[in-house]
């Protein structure tokens, strides 16, 4: 079994005043690991302040939640993969649900972001998910197969290894309803199935991990995580609270 990947997505919470405050409270209860990755994505103006109550403990990742896709230019108000990386994050969110529900990006604004975010060393985490009138049509398999092949394509069979998804369904997302464990394991069945066939060999494609996303919390969190095929967690509101999340990081 491959170490799970527990990470917390902060979206638009937490400066760095909170976030200092948080981080002090979740280290002193949180000691490092070597049986999971843990990583936290803040917003953009906490990068630093994350960066710096990590500078000890390396076992923690650091993340930014969106980058432009492109690498520098007049784009007001965005962030792209080398300030990222110059800034400490190792890892991005590509395709979270609110980029494409609420800012209507299309599913070929990821592939760019995947591409570039790895030629600057920055890992993306792809994300993927239905909404629920496509759940209700019995679209999901569609619907997460169309979003992976969209944000791969720039990407050589080798490179695709060294990405990771998240399912995240989005009707599950800071509504309290969640997938089952078995709705879970299903759709990460479909994804590996997809991954096997762009990857290089199945060997690497079993190697991505991917992780389930949406209203994860302390009590859903070991269920989800023991489902076949779940080998990882993106948390949202639960991982605003220091005691929240540490518990969830050491499920």
């Amino acid at each position: 079994m491959r170490r799970p990947v527990i990470a917390a997505n902060w979206k638009m919470n937490h400066g760095p005043t909170e976030a200092r405050a948080f981080m002090a409270a979740f280290l002193a209860s949180y000691s490092p690991r070597q049986d999971r990755t843990v990583a936290i994505f803040p917003p953009a103006l906490s990068l630093t302040t994350i960066r710096d109550a990590l500078a000890a403990r390396r076992d923690v990742l650091l993340g930014v939640q969106n980058i432009h896709g492109a690498a520098k230019g007049a784009f007001t108000g965005e962030n792209s993969a080398p300030m990222a990386r110059d800034a400490g994050a190792t890892l991005v969110l590509v395709g979270q649900s609110a980029r494409r529900r609420v800012f209507g990006e299309p599913d070929e604004s990821t592939a760019k972001k995947c591409a570039l975010a790895l030629q600057y060393s920055v890992t993306p985490m792809l994300c993927v998910g239905e909404r629920i009138e496509q759940r209700d049509r019995h679209e999901t398999e569609d619907v997460v197969v169309r979003q992976l092949r969209a944000g791969l394509p720039l990407l050589s069979k080798k490179a695709i290894a060294s990405v990771l998804i998240a399912y995240e369904p989005v009707w599950a997302i800071g509504t309290g309803r969640t997938a089952t464990p078995a709705d879970a394991s299903a759709v990460h069945d479909v994804i590996r199935r997809e991954l096997k066939s762009l990857c290089a060999s199945s060997d690497a494609a079993a190697e991505i991990p991917i992780l389930y996303g949406g209203s994860v919390t302390r009590d859903n969190a070991k269920s989800l995580l023991a489902a076949p095929g779940v080998e990882g967690l993106l948390v949202g509101g639960a991982s605003l609270d220091a005691a929240s999340w540490s518990a969830i990081a050491c499920t």
